[in-house]
């Protein structure tokens, strides 16, 4: 009987072990806010290497227009997480709120909540607060741009793809590392919105990095959460 017990508790840690892990489900495990922003479902991705023992890295996703909803699963559809799906493991944390009124404008209720699920889930897991990331995709760009601007001591970097900004509040986010992407024949966002945000830290002495694909219309995304080397320079910044 006793033996039974041990078996059954082993059981129970393991599982509990493989679920803080992220295993079972690609690592992409689905959660649901409730605050003053309201309920929200959204996914964090684990990595399989995340034990809690050290602190890890984070991104906050921020989607398009067409991942509007409530359904918690159209937000992992497109963007960040197929890139992640094809590798074997992800040095990141990952964070995917949904947007529900179709906008990531800092001070709007999507952006709010984005914001508090993001504090959620550094209370449940270990993260690096020194080395949180903040990118999105369209919608989600115009999103980066905004709140880089609305919280410019949050982000030890962005990377804001095919969206547009103020050219305005370059001054408040000069001092956070930028790699910008777009696509210049891309007929939903004019790609002439990046590159005045670009222009504008440059002349506010920032140094941002600008990748433009020539021929590319909207999707620029798969490409840039493609390029290895984003995630490898994400690594390398950190907050101050």
């Amino acid at each position: 009987m006793r033996r039974i017990i041990t078996v059954v508790g082993l059981a129970l840690v393991l599982s509990a072990s493989a679920l803080r892990a992220g295993e079972g489900k690609d690592g992409f495990i689905t959660k649901t806010y409730t605050g003053p922003e309201g309920e929200g479902k959204y996914v964090v991705y684990v990595p399989k290497s995340y034990t809690g023992d050290k602190a890890f890295p984070l991104i906050l996703f921020l989607h398009g227009s067409g991942e509007t909803g409530t359904d918690g699963e159209l937000q992992v559809k497109v963007g960040l997480a197929p890139a992640i799906k094809k590798k074997t493991d992800f040095p990141f944390i990952a964070v995917f709120p949904q947007s529900q009124k179709r906008s990531w404008q800092a001070g709007g209720p999507d952006a709010k909540r984005a914001m508090s699920i993001l504090a959620e889930v550094e209370k449940a897991y270990k993260v690096d607060s020194k080395r949180i990331y903040l990118t999105g995709l369209s919608m989600g760009g115009f999103g980066t741009w905004s709140l880089a601007a609305a919280y410019p001591d949050r982000w030890a970097a962005i990377a804001p793809i095919c969206g547009g900004g103020k050219a305005d509040t370059a001054e408040k986010i000069k001092h956070i590392p930028c790699w910008c992407f777009h696509g210049d024949a891309d007929k939903a966002v004019n790609v002439n919105g990046s590159r005045a945000m670009i222009e504008a830290l440059k002349k506010a002495g920032a140094m941002p990095i600008y990748t433009e694909y020539p021929g590319v219309g909207h999707n620029s995304w798969d490409r840039a959460y493609a390029t290895a080397e984003l995630y490898d320079w994400f690594l390398k910044q950190k907050a101050k």
